[in-house]
Protein backbone atom coordinates (compact mmCIF):
# COMPACT_ATOMS: atom_id res chain seq x y z
CA UNK A 1 0.00 0.00 0.00
CA UNK A 2 1.40 2.90 -1.27
CA UNK A 3 1.22 7.33 0.44
CA UNK A 4 1.15 9.96 -1.12
CA UNK A 5 1.94 13.24 0.31
CA UNK A 6 -0.22 15.97 -0.67
CA UNK A 7 2.10 18.90 -2.01
CA UNK A 8 0.77 22.49 -0.73
CA UNK A 9 4.75 23.99 -1.54
CA UNK A 10 5.32 22.97 2.23
CA UNK A 11 9.10 24.12 1.98
CA UNK A 12 11.53 24.80 5.03
CA UNK A 13 14.74 27.24 4.77
CA UNK A 14 18.24 24.79 6.02
CA UNK A 15 19.46 28.52 6.58
CA UNK A 16 17.09 29.41 9.20
CA UNK A 17 18.95 30.30 13.10
CA UNK A 18 17.09 28.89 15.53
CA UNK A 19 18.76 30.40 18.48
CA UNK A 20 18.58 34.05 16.68
CA UNK A 21 15.70 33.71 14.53
CA UNK A 22 17.23 34.52 11.47
CA UNK A 23 17.76 33.58 7.91
CA UNK A 24 20.01 34.03 5.01
CA UNK A 25 19.87 37.31 3.06
CA UNK A 26 20.58 35.38 -0.22
CA UNK A 27 17.96 32.80 0.33
CA UNK A 28 15.79 32.47 -2.67
CA UNK A 29 12.63 30.03 -1.71
CA UNK A 30 12.30 27.85 -4.26
CA UNK A 31 15.88 27.33 -5.45
CA UNK A 32 17.24 27.31 -1.94
CA UNK A 33 14.22 25.60 0.83
CA UNK A 34 14.00 22.09 0.69
CA UNK A 35 11.01 19.60 -0.22
CA UNK A 36 10.27 17.08 2.75
CA UNK A 37 11.95 14.58 0.62
CA UNK A 38 15.26 16.49 0.44
CA UNK A 39 15.02 16.35 4.59
CA UNK A 40 14.96 13.03 4.97
CA UNK A 41 17.61 10.49 4.26
CA UNK A 42 14.98 7.74 4.23
CA UNK A 43 11.93 9.17 2.25
CA UNK A 44 8.54 8.93 4.50
CA UNK A 45 6.35 8.42 1.65
CA UNK A 46 6.12 6.88 -1.90
CA UNK A 47 4.73 9.65 -4.03
CA UNK A 48 3.63 12.91 -4.22
CA UNK A 49 0.27 14.14 -5.10
CA UNK A 50 0.20 17.91 -6.87
CA UNK A 51 -3.29 18.91 -7.16
CA UNK A 52 -4.30 21.90 -10.32
CA UNK A 53 -6.65 23.78 -7.14
CA UNK A 54 -4.03 23.94 -5.26
CA UNK A 55 -1.25 25.35 -8.11
CA UNK A 56 -3.92 27.66 -10.24
CA UNK A 57 -6.12 28.69 -7.07
CA UNK A 58 -9.25 29.21 -6.93
CA UNK A 59 -12.22 31.23 -5.56
CA UNK A 60 -11.34 32.30 -2.08
CA UNK A 61 -8.70 29.54 -1.94
CA UNK A 62 -5.55 31.34 -3.53
CA UNK A 63 -2.37 29.68 -5.14
CA UNK A 64 0.14 28.38 -3.20
CA UNK A 65 2.54 29.07 -5.59
CA UNK A 66 3.64 32.54 -7.22
CA UNK A 67 2.81 33.33 -10.82
CA UNK A 68 6.84 32.22 -11.20
CA UNK A 69 6.60 29.06 -9.72
CA UNK A 70 3.31 27.92 -11.88
CA UNK A 71 5.01 29.23 -15.21
CA UNK A 72 8.21 27.09 -13.59
CA UNK A 73 6.13 24.37 -12.94
CA UNK A 74 4.75 23.82 -16.44
CA UNK A 75 7.90 24.64 -18.26
CA UNK A 76 10.18 22.24 -16.69
CA UNK A 77 7.95 19.46 -15.26
CA UNK A 78 7.03 18.16 -12.24
CA UNK A 79 9.82 15.75 -11.69
CA UNK A 80 12.43 18.68 -12.05
CA UNK A 81 10.53 21.21 -10.21
CA UNK A 82 10.25 18.91 -7.29
CA UNK A 83 14.10 18.16 -7.41
CA UNK A 84 12.59 14.25 -6.74
CA UNK A 85 15.75 12.96 -8.25
CA UNK A 86 17.03 14.62 -4.89
CA UNK A 87 14.57 11.65 -2.89
CA UNK A 88 16.75 8.56 -1.66
CA UNK A 89 14.33 6.34 -3.83
CA UNK A 90 11.86 6.55 -6.85
CA UNK A 91 8.75 9.03 -6.14
CA UNK A 92 5.80 8.39 -8.46
CA UNK A 93 3.85 11.53 -9.25
CA UNK A 94 -0.12 11.97 -9.03
CA UNK A 95 -1.98 14.72 -10.61
CA UNK A 96 -5.04 15.64 -9.22
CA UNK A 97 -8.12 18.41 -10.14
CA UNK A 98 -8.70 19.68 -6.66
CA UNK A 99 -12.61 19.38 -6.25
CA UNK A 100 -12.79 20.66 -3.09
CA UNK A 101 -11.52 24.24 -3.98
CA UNK A 102 -14.46 24.35 -6.11
CA UNK A 103 -17.17 22.32 -4.06
CA UNK A 104 -19.39 25.45 -4.31
CA UNK A 105 -19.63 25.36 -7.90
CA UNK A 106 -22.39 24.23 -10.04
CA UNK A 107 -19.51 22.72 -12.63
CA UNK A 108 -15.95 22.35 -11.90
CA UNK A 109 -14.20 25.18 -13.42
CA UNK A 110 -11.86 23.49 -15.68
CA UNK A 111 -12.78 21.64 -18.98
CA UNK A 112 -10.98 17.62 -19.49
CA UNK A 113 -8.91 19.07 -22.39
CA UNK A 114 -7.52 21.37 -19.65
CA UNK A 115 -6.34 18.74 -17.29
CA UNK A 116 -5.06 16.55 -19.76
CA UNK A 117 -2.83 18.96 -20.69
CA UNK A 118 -1.96 19.93 -16.98
CA UNK A 119 -1.23 16.54 -16.11
CA UNK A 120 0.59 15.69 -19.58
CA UNK A 121 2.44 19.02 -19.22
CA UNK A 122 3.80 18.47 -16.04
CA UNK A 123 5.02 14.93 -16.66
CA UNK A 124 2.75 13.07 -13.98
CA UNK A 125 2.96 9.12 -13.77
CA UNK A 126 -0.87 9.09 -12.72
CA UNK A 127 -3.55 11.69 -13.42
CA UNK A 128 -7.18 11.65 -11.86
CA UNK A 129 -10.56 12.64 -14.09
CA UNK A 130 -12.59 15.63 -13.72
CA UNK A 131 -14.80 15.37 -11.01
CA UNK A 132 -17.56 17.20 -8.34
CA UNK A 133 -17.16 15.84 -5.08
CA UNK A 134 -20.04 15.23 -3.24
CA UNK A 135 -20.39 15.99 0.16
CA UNK A 136 -23.00 14.28 1.49
CA UNK A 137 -23.49 10.41 3.11
CA UNK A 138 -27.38 9.04 3.51
CA UNK A 139 -26.79 5.14 3.00
CA UNK A 140 -30.91 5.41 3.32
CA UNK A 141 -31.21 6.48 0.30
CA UNK A 142 -30.02 2.77 -0.93
CA UNK A 143 -33.33 1.26 0.36
CA UNK A 144 -35.49 2.12 -2.69
CA UNK A 145 -35.92 5.02 -5.28
CA UNK A 146 -38.39 6.82 -3.19
CA UNK A 147 -35.52 7.08 -0.40
CA UNK A 148 -33.24 8.08 -2.79
CA UNK A 149 -35.09 10.79 -4.26
CA UNK A 150 -36.36 11.96 -0.78
CA UNK A 151 -33.03 12.12 0.86
CA UNK A 152 -30.43 12.95 -1.80
CA UNK A 153 -31.07 16.53 -3.51
CA UNK A 154 -30.90 16.19 -7.65
CA UNK A 155 -27.75 18.28 -7.41
CA UNK A 156 -26.20 15.78 -5.52
CA UNK A 157 -27.41 13.25 -7.73
CA UNK A 158 -26.28 14.77 -11.21
CA UNK A 159 -23.03 15.70 -9.65
CA UNK A 160 -21.93 12.54 -9.71
CA UNK A 161 -23.76 11.66 -13.21
CA UNK A 162 -21.37 14.32 -14.19
CA UNK A 163 -18.52 12.72 -12.97
CA UNK A 164 -18.84 9.78 -14.53
CA UNK A 165 -19.91 11.66 -17.74
CA UNK A 166 -16.28 13.76 -17.00
CA UNK A 167 -15.05 10.17 -16.52
CA UNK A 168 -15.50 8.38 -19.99
CA UNK A 169 -14.10 11.87 -21.49
CA UNK A 170 -11.03 12.21 -19.80
CA UNK A 171 -10.55 8.23 -20.53
CA UNK A 172 -11.58 8.44 -24.58
CA UNK A 173 -9.76 11.58 -24.76
CA UNK A 174 -6.46 10.30 -23.03
CA UNK A 175 -6.32 7.35 -25.80
CA UNK A 176 -6.86 9.78 -28.21
CA UNK A 177 -3.92 12.23 -27.01
CA UNK A 178 -1.96 9.17 -26.27
CA UNK A 179 -0.85 10.60 -23.32
CA UNK A 180 1.96 8.93 -21.17
CA UNK A 181 0.84 8.97 -17.67
CA UNK A 182 -1.95 6.43 -16.19
CA UNK A 183 -5.36 7.67 -15.87
CA UNK A 184 -7.35 7.05 -12.61
CA UNK A 185 -10.99 7.29 -12.68
CA UNK A 186 -13.32 9.30 -9.88
CA UNK A 187 -15.77 7.47 -7.97
CA UNK A 188 -18.48 9.76 -6.13
CA UNK A 189 -21.18 8.59 -4.08
CA UNK A 190 -23.28 9.22 -0.67
CA UNK A 191 -24.15 5.71 -0.10
CA UNK A 192 -22.30 2.27 -0.21
CA UNK A 193 -24.21 1.46 -3.14
CA UNK A 194 -23.57 4.28 -5.07
CA UNK A 195 -20.44 4.25 -4.80
CA UNK A 196 -20.47 0.62 -5.95
CA UNK A 197 -22.31 1.77 -8.81
CA UNK A 198 -19.76 3.98 -9.69
CA UNK A 199 -17.25 2.44 -9.63
CA UNK A 200 -19.11 -0.78 -11.67
CA UNK A 201 -19.15 1.96 -14.24
CA UNK A 202 -15.73 3.19 -14.37
CA UNK A 203 -14.51 -0.43 -14.52
CA UNK A 204 -17.06 -0.77 -17.68
CA UNK A 205 -15.35 2.80 -19.83
CA UNK A 206 -12.06 0.24 -19.21
CA UNK A 207 -10.28 1.93 -16.17
CA UNK A 208 -7.98 -0.15 -14.00
CA UNK A 209 -7.61 2.43 -11.56
CA UNK A 210 -10.02 3.91 -9.23
CA UNK A 211 -9.78 6.65 -6.72
CA UNK A 212 -12.48 6.93 -4.21
CA UNK A 213 -13.24 10.92 -3.26
CA UNK A 214 -15.68 12.80 -1.34
CA UNK A 215 -15.14 10.37 1.97
CA UNK A 216 -13.21 12.65 4.37
CA UNK A 217 -16.44 13.33 6.37
CA UNK A 218 -17.08 9.88 6.78
CA UNK A 219 -17.20 7.60 9.95
CA UNK A 220 -14.65 4.91 10.08
CA UNK A 221 -17.85 2.26 10.20
CA UNK A 222 -19.65 4.65 7.45
CA UNK A 223 -16.31 4.06 5.18
CA UNK A 224 -16.12 0.22 5.65
CA UNK A 225 -19.38 -0.19 4.87
CA UNK A 226 -18.95 1.66 1.26
CA UNK A 227 -16.13 -0.18 0.80
CA UNK A 228 -17.81 -3.73 1.31
CA UNK A 229 -19.90 -2.92 -1.39
CA UNK A 230 -17.67 -1.71 -3.58
CA UNK A 231 -15.76 -4.62 -2.74
CA UNK A 232 -18.81 -6.87 -4.40
CA UNK A 233 -18.58 -5.31 -7.62
CA UNK A 234 -14.64 -4.60 -7.89
CA UNK A 235 -13.30 -6.54 -10.78
CA UNK A 236 -9.84 -8.48 -9.86
CA UNK A 237 -6.76 -6.57 -10.52
CA UNK A 238 -8.54 -3.56 -10.62
CA UNK A 239 -6.45 -0.82 -7.76
CA UNK A 240 -8.44 1.66 -5.44
CA UNK A 241 -6.94 4.59 -3.94
CA UNK A 242 -8.65 6.41 -0.92
CA UNK A 243 -8.20 10.54 -1.09
CA UNK A 244 -7.85 12.40 2.11
CA UNK A 245 -8.18 9.44 3.98
CA UNK A 246 -5.66 7.83 6.62
CA UNK A 247 -7.04 5.72 9.09
CA UNK A 248 -4.18 3.74 9.98
CA UNK A 249 -6.14 1.57 12.56
CA UNK A 250 -7.58 0.29 9.33
CA UNK A 251 -5.15 -0.78 7.33
CA UNK A 252 -5.42 -4.51 7.26
CA UNK A 253 -9.08 -3.85 6.19
CA UNK A 254 -8.30 -1.36 3.48
CA UNK A 255 -5.66 -4.43 2.15
CA UNK A 256 -7.79 -6.87 2.35
CA UNK A 257 -10.82 -4.45 0.69
CA UNK A 258 -7.86 -3.23 -2.45
CA UNK A 259 -6.66 -0.49 -1.51
CA UNK A 260 -3.88 0.39 -2.63
CA UNK A 261 -2.96 3.67 -2.27
CA UNK A 262 -3.92 6.76 -0.17
CA UNK A 263 -3.44 10.28 0.02
CA UNK A 264 -3.15 12.55 3.39
CA UNK A 265 -1.72 15.82 4.86
CA UNK A 266 -3.09 14.76 8.30
CA UNK A 267 0.11 14.50 10.11
CA UNK A 268 1.26 17.55 8.90
CA UNK A 269 -1.36 19.51 9.83
CA UNK A 270 -1.59 18.54 13.01
CA UNK A 271 1.55 19.78 13.96
CA UNK A 272 -0.08 23.32 13.93
CA UNK A 273 -3.65 23.18 13.49
CA UNK A 274 -4.39 21.01 16.26
CA UNK A 275 -4.67 21.89 19.72
CA UNK A 276 -3.04 18.62 21.67
CA UNK A 277 -1.87 16.19 19.11
CA UNK A 278 1.04 18.00 17.56
CA UNK A 279 4.00 15.56 17.66
CA UNK A 280 3.55 11.94 16.69
CA UNK A 281 5.55 9.00 18.27
CA UNK A 282 4.90 5.42 18.10
CA UNK A 283 3.33 4.97 21.54
CA UNK A 284 1.64 8.34 21.76
CA UNK A 285 1.03 11.83 20.45
CA UNK A 286 2.01 15.36 22.25
CA UNK A 287 1.34 18.90 22.83
CA UNK A 288 3.90 21.08 21.44
CA UNK A 289 4.91 24.16 23.60
CA UNK A 290 3.83 27.51 22.48
CA UNK A 291 5.98 30.55 22.70
CA UNK A 292 4.63 32.84 20.07
CA UNK A 293 6.45 35.56 18.80
CA UNK A 294 5.78 38.75 19.59
CA UNK A 295 6.61 40.40 16.05
CA UNK A 296 4.63 37.16 14.90
CA UNK A 297 0.98 36.25 16.31
CA UNK A 298 -1.92 38.20 15.27
CA UNK A 299 -3.70 38.44 18.39
CA UNK A 300 -0.60 39.36 20.74
CA UNK A 301 -0.01 42.25 18.30
CA UNK A 302 -3.90 43.57 18.25
CA UNK A 303 -4.26 43.64 22.17
CA UNK A 304 -0.37 45.56 21.97
CA UNK A 305 -1.61 48.13 19.64
CA UNK A 306 -4.99 48.50 21.82
CA UNK A 307 -2.84 49.09 24.99
CA UNK A 308 -3.92 46.42 26.74
CA UNK A 309 -0.26 44.72 27.59
CA UNK A 310 2.88 46.01 27.39
CA UNK A 311 5.22 45.04 23.98
CA UNK A 312 8.09 45.23 26.33
CA UNK A 313 6.75 42.95 29.02
CA UNK A 314 5.55 40.65 25.84
CA UNK A 315 9.41 40.56 24.83
CA UNK A 316 10.81 39.56 28.17
CA UNK A 317 8.60 36.62 28.62
CA UNK A 318 8.80 35.41 25.43
CA UNK A 319 12.94 35.86 26.19
CA UNK A 320 12.40 33.82 29.50
CA UNK A 321 10.63 31.09 27.71
CA UNK A 322 13.06 30.59 24.98
CA UNK A 323 16.19 30.84 27.24
CA UNK A 324 14.52 28.70 29.87
CA UNK A 325 13.84 26.00 26.92
CA UNK A 326 17.62 26.42 25.90
CA UNK A 327 18.69 25.65 29.84
CA UNK A 328 16.15 22.75 30.18
CA UNK A 329 17.69 21.01 27.04
CA UNK A 330 21.15 21.72 28.64
CA UNK A 331 20.12 20.63 31.91
CA UNK A 332 20.52 23.64 33.96
CA UNK A 333 16.45 23.84 34.36
CA UNK A 334 14.12 21.69 35.87
CA UNK A 335 10.72 21.07 34.32
CA UNK A 336 8.70 22.73 37.09
CA UNK A 337 10.78 26.09 36.47
CA UNK A 338 10.55 26.01 32.37
CA UNK A 339 6.40 25.11 33.37
CA UNK A 340 6.24 28.21 35.83
CA UNK A 341 7.86 30.36 32.65
CA UNK A 342 5.58 28.84 30.08
CA UNK A 343 2.24 29.16 32.07
CA UNK A 344 2.94 32.65 32.94
CA UNK A 345 3.45 33.41 29.55
CA UNK A 346 0.46 31.64 28.54
CA UNK A 347 -1.64 33.55 30.53
CA UNK A 348 -0.13 37.02 29.13
CA UNK A 349 -1.04 36.00 25.52
CA UNK A 350 -4.09 34.40 26.10
CA UNK A 351 -5.90 36.06 29.29
CA UNK A 352 -9.36 34.42 30.19
CA UNK A 353 -8.99 31.66 27.87
CA UNK A 354 -10.32 28.35 29.76
CA UNK A 355 -7.70 26.42 27.63
CA UNK A 356 -4.74 25.51 30.21
CA UNK A 357 -1.57 23.45 28.81
CA UNK A 358 0.20 23.20 31.61
CA UNK A 359 -0.67 19.09 32.25
CA UNK A 360 0.00 18.62 28.45
CA UNK A 361 3.34 20.52 28.76
CA UNK A 362 4.21 19.03 31.86
CA UNK A 363 4.01 15.75 29.75
CA UNK A 364 6.08 16.85 26.51
CA UNK A 365 8.94 18.49 28.79
CA UNK A 366 9.02 15.12 31.34
CA UNK A 367 9.12 12.14 28.31
CA UNK A 368 11.38 14.85 25.85
CA UNK A 369 10.50 12.20 23.04
CA UNK A 370 12.64 14.34 20.80
CA UNK A 371 15.54 12.88 23.03
CA UNK A 372 14.52 9.26 21.41
CA UNK A 373 13.23 10.04 18.06
CA UNK A 374 16.05 8.84 15.23
CA UNK A 375 14.68 11.24 12.31
CA UNK A 376 16.50 13.65 10.75
CA UNK A 377 14.34 16.06 11.83
CA UNK A 378 14.81 15.83 15.35
CA UNK A 379 18.20 15.11 15.51
CA UNK A 380 19.09 18.34 13.53
CA UNK A 381 16.42 20.93 15.29
CA UNK A 382 16.56 18.86 18.92
CA UNK A 383 14.11 20.67 21.47
CA UNK A 384 12.83 23.55 18.73
CA UNK A 385 11.22 20.65 17.00
CA UNK A 386 8.59 20.71 19.98
CA UNK A 387 8.02 24.40 20.12
CA UNK A 388 4.71 25.81 18.34
CA UNK A 389 6.50 28.92 16.88
CA UNK A 390 7.09 30.04 13.27
CA UNK A 391 6.58 27.84 9.80
CA UNK A 392 10.07 27.01 9.85
CA UNK A 393 9.30 24.54 13.21
CA UNK A 394 6.14 24.18 12.92
CA UNK A 395 6.29 22.39 9.00
CA UNK A 396 9.68 20.43 10.63
CA UNK A 397 7.02 19.03 12.93
CA UNK A 398 4.61 18.21 10.47
CA UNK A 399 7.78 16.62 8.54
CA UNK A 400 8.50 14.33 11.45
CA UNK A 401 4.54 13.25 11.84
CA UNK A 402 4.81 12.47 8.54
CA UNK A 403 8.11 10.49 8.70
CA UNK A 404 6.88 8.90 12.03
CA UNK A 405 3.52 7.52 10.41
CA UNK A 406 5.41 6.28 7.44
CA UNK A 407 6.90 4.26 9.87
CA UNK A 408 3.99 2.91 11.50
CA UNK A 409 2.47 2.25 8.19
CA UNK A 410 5.41 0.22 7.05
CA UNK A 411 5.53 -1.64 10.65
CA UNK A 412 1.50 -2.22 10.47
CA UNK A 413 1.78 -3.68 6.60
CA UNK A 414 4.64 -5.87 7.99
CA UNK A 415 7.14 -4.32 6.23
CA UNK A 416 11.05 -4.59 7.02
CA UNK A 417 12.87 -0.77 7.36
CA UNK A 418 13.97 0.07 4.18
CA UNK A 419 12.00 -2.31 2.25
CA UNK A 420 9.93 0.15 0.30
CA UNK A 421 12.90 1.69 -1.09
Amino acid sequence: MKYFFPDSQDLVDPSFDFERERRSTTRKRQRDDLYAHEVFSSTPFDGLLVSKGIVDGYGGLGSRYTLAQRHRLLRLGAPEFFRIDQAPRKLALMGDCGAFTYVKEEEPPYSVDELLEFYGGCRFDYGLSLDHVILLFKPEADASRDALKALVPKEMQDRRELTLELAEAFLRKHKAGKYTFEPIGVAQGWSPLSYAESVKALQKMGYHFIALGGMVPLKSPELLACLEAIDKVRKPGIQLHLLGITRTEHLKDFDRLGITSFDSTSPLRQAFKDDKDNYYTPERNYTAIRIPQVEGNPGLQRMISSGEVSQDVARKLEKACLEGMRLFEAGKRTVDEVLALLMEYERFYDPGSKKNHAEAYRRTLTDAPWRKCPCDVCRELRYHVVLFRGAERNRRRGFHNVWTFYQQLEKQLGLEKGSAA
